[in-house]
């Protein structure tokens, strides 16, 4: 698999990246061991979780496979901190519960260090310099290689890269950006892409499928195995099943029928060579289904039914995101 440069650093990671966000709760060892072999054996490198998936079991589950199935050094470990459960303040963006959670993240993960630490939201409360601190002393105390954020609207992105800019040398620049993006969520670019883009931030597209609604699983009905049957996760599905994106889904189907492929294939693929993204992060239920995604590998869309998608999705650009120096 092809490795690309995370934003303007070192860091090389695979185009591709393996999520665990529902390892723990609905994929258990022996599918998440799976998982990693099929996914290593392809070449992939990129492995992103966080303190909070499974509560924690994610990590352990990761934890337990680095060494045994998969040489720790052949793995970029990504995960992330700041997502509380409290519905009195979802995000801790603290030094202290920054710094806390990455030390309990190190113990479920077995290891001495993360490759990519990750601010999980943008915490209102705190002050941002004091939650940038924590990347900073995370990244000189050497456990963690590289800092990236999460959820991080345009402004925040902006301000956050430039603070750490201010001082090199002495702050960790902001390698990553992690937001949901896909043909049936372009909201990042509008403000969040064209900031990582001057600033050097490479962005991991999370729900590159538009919550699995791209497949086109859900164009004759709700699958009883979907995440759209889900008690836990229809919430997510639900949004993504209205007519505007039945539209999007039809021309992703169609596109794939023409190239003898299929709509996950081309979805993912669109969104993977999109300008500024690094790796979309996939999540699967099993081995099998990660192997078709990784399967993208080998495919590259003709420039005609790119645009044919970019148009079919373009997102409504207003006052003041649009650019008015082509008016």
């Amino acid at each position: 698999m092809e490795q690309r440069h995370l934003g303007r650093t070192g860091l090389r990671v695979s185009r591709i990246g393996l999520g665990t966000l529902t390892w723990g709760r609905d994929t258990g060892e022996e599918a998440a061991a799976e998982q990693v072999k099929t996914f290593w054996e392809a070449g992939g490198t990129l492995v992103d979780t966080a303190d909070v998936y499974g509560g924690g079991e994610a990590e352990y589950l990761l934890g337990r496979l680095l060494g045994g199935l998969v040489p720790r050094r052949e793995l970029v470990i990504a995960t992330k901190a700041g997502s509380v459960p409290d519905l009195d303040r979802r995000f801790d963006g603290s030094r202290g519960h920054l710094l806390a959670a990455l030390d309990d993240s190190l113990e479920r993960l077995g290891t001495d260090h993360v490759d990519l630490w990750q601010v999980h939201a943008f915490d209102p409360a705190t002050p941002l310099e004091e939650t940038l601190q924590a990347l900073d002393l995370a990244v000189s105390s050497g456990r963690a290689r590289y800092a990236g954020v999460a959820g991080f609207c345009g402004w925040q992105l902006a301000k956050a890269a430039t603070w750490q800019l201010a001082a090199p040398g002495a702050r960790t620049r902001i390698a990553s950006t992690q937001m949901e993006y896909s043909l049936l969520q372009r909201g990042v670019e509008r403000e969040v892409l064209p900031a990582a883009l001057d600033l050097g931030v490479g962005l991991l597209p999370s729900s590159p499928l538009g919550r699995g609604v791209l497949t086109g699983k859900y164009r004759e009905g709700t699958p009883a195995d979907s995440r759209g049957a889900s008690a836990s996760l229809s919430a997510l599905v639900e949004p993504y099943l209205d007519e505007a994106a039945a539209g999007i889904v039809d021309a992703v189907v169609t596109a794939a029928q023409g190239l003898a492929v299929t709509p996950l294939q081309v979805a993912l693929a669109w969104i993977r060579d999109r300008p500024g993204v690094v790796a979309p992060i996939v999540g699967a239920r099993t081995s099998a289904q990660l192997a078709a995604a990784l399967s993208v590998e080998a495919l590259s869309l003709p420039e005609e039914i790119r645009r044919a998608l970019d148009d079919v999705s373009a997102p409504e650009h207003r006052y003041p995101d649009q650019d008015w120096s082509t008016l």
